[in-house]
């Protein structure tokens, strides 16, 4: 997703202000200005924000070719300067000239005016990670100290920089994506330490910083091949924490975006880390609380390795089947829906080793008072896939499910649900009359040796009951 052209018309002039490289404004007592053509030393000392002035430099098309990459420089320098936003009366003059020159960054970098030398790809770099890479503020439950809220009816803290830091990342997207960029020569600067703090920030709750991330990772997961494994392993291990430790990370659903499009570029025969990826990290996921935020991402990246290797089907289910939600409604909900999924992409052999366990829970899920819960199990019953494989197994499955469909039909409270039970009991009749006799028949006599159990139980409390109250009297 490319956000940039957003920003402003295409072919739109940058804002206009005056172009001066010094200011000839005097300085009020206890500040000092800011020299945009000194040494490297600036770009550190811009970190604390000094109280000074920046003044506006010459646009890139106004000076000579040769002077390009000076001015470049001089232009990443202004841009190290941090303001405080939390006062928007506070240095607008600053902060527009600042916004201006990001915006001239970005429009050098995309219209491929001159390549970039490598000293200023360095210090270009080292401004991006200046701008962005800062300490995230507290997550909504910790400033409340509540820890059930839920996520979802959470406001989402909106990052006051964004002005800025949305141009900042708007460069950095433009360097990697350019063709001009020589990975060999960028990965110097884009190393594994950068790629590991860009993944720390998917933890910022603003979901406009969240976006950009996810197009950048992804944009550099695929052109810098040798931060692949890493950038895995890494995501990997951000899954781990949120899994077993933390229970809380804003950023899980774009990280999953991401790695469907990569598992999807998986090769064939699937890798044994892949694999372990999925059993460890991406089953385990159905675990947290907050799974709805970013169940439909999880799903389509489960799915992705059963369509890429229909050998993992069996894997799948029975690690949906260790996580199956007991007491959440709506998580049972999502997981048979992701089921059906999987059902789909599953050949009859991968199928045959896990429909015992596999309807077992379906005939629990059939027989839930949760109405969407039991219609969501009957809708699988309108995929012909899944009707296809359980018709070739008819013999295993319907004696599970059998006494869950009859519980349906006599005492389910909800008549959509009763009516599609209806259905797919007439389905079974169709589909092999002779086994359905029988298992009616079996299910009678269960249900009278039942019954007859609980009269004699019943039969035995009165005698232990009169026999209590005879020694009492």
């Amino acid at each position: 997703m490319l956000i940039w052209p957003m920003l402003r018309k295409a072919g739109a002039p940058a804002p206009s202000l005056p172009r001066t490289s010094l200011s000839t404004t005097p300085l009020a007592p206890g500040h000092r200005k800011i020299y945009l053509n000194s040494s490297k030393q600036l770009l550190l000392r811009c970190r604390r924000s000094p109280l000074g002035t920046i003044e506006n430099l010459p646009a890139f098309r106004d000076v000579l070719a040769l002077e390009r990459q000076s001015l470049f420089l001089r232009k990443l320098k202004i841009c190290c300067y941090q303001f405080d936003f939390s006062d928007i009366l506070k240095m607008p003059r600053e902060k527009e000239i600042k916004t201006q020159t990001l915006v001239e960054l970005v429009d050098f970098i995309q219209s491929g005016s001159g390549k970039i030398t490598e000293a200023n790809q360095e210090e270009m770099i080292k401004m991006i990670s200046l701008n962005i890479f800062r300490s995230l503020p507290p997550a909504s439950h910790e400033n409340t100290g509540s820890e059930n809220i839920d996520p979802e009816e959470e406001d989402p803290y909106l990052e006051p920089s964004w002005p800025h830091l949305q141009l900042v990342y708007e460069l950095l997207l433009r360097y990697v994506v350019s063709s001009d960029t020589d990975t060999k020569v960028a990965k110097r600067y884009i190393d594994h330490s950068f790629v590991l703090r860009l993944l720390d920030l998917f933890d910022s709750e603003d979901p406009r910083e969240r976006e950009y991330l996810k197009t950048i990772l992804h944009r550099i997961y695929g052109k810098f091949m040798v931060h692949r494994p890493f950038i895995r392993k890494a995501i990997n291990n951000i899954f781990y924490r949120f899994i077993y430790e933390t229970g809380r990370h804003s950023g899980i659903g774009e990280l999953l975006e991401i790695l469907g499009s990569i598992i999807n570029g998986f090769a064939l025969p699937m890798k044994e880390e892949h694999k372990l990826f999925l059993a460890r990290a991406l089953i385990p996921l159905h675990k947290p609380k907050p799974v709805a935020m970013y169940h439909q991402q999880l799903s389509y990246c489960v799915t992705q390795f059963v369509e890429k290797d229909y050998k993992l089907a069996d894997t799948v289910v029975m690690g949906l089947l260790k996580y199956w939600p007991v007491t959440n409604s709506q998580k049972e909900v999502l997981v048979l829906g992701e089921l059906e999924e999987v059902l789909e992409a599953t050949h009859n052999v991968e199928f045959q080793r896990c429909m015992v366990p596999l309807f077992r829970q379906i005939a629990r899920s059939l027989n839930s008072y949760h109405f969407q819960v039991a219609e969501r199990a009957l809708f699988l019953w309108n995929n012909d896939h899944i009707v296809g494989l359980i018709s070739q197994n008819r013999n295993v499955i319907l004696p599970i499910i059998f006494g869950a469909l009859e519980r349906n039909i006599l005492s389910h409270w909800n008549q959509a649900v009763h009516g599609l039970t209806v259905n797919v009991r007439k389905m079974f009749l169709e589909m092999d009359a002779e086994l359905f006799e029988q298992c009616q028949k079996q299910y009678i006599e269960r249900e009278f040796r039942s019954r007859e159990l609980e009269v004699q139980q019943e039969t035995k409390w009165q005698q232990l009951a009169a026999a209590a109250a005879g020694q009492g009297g």
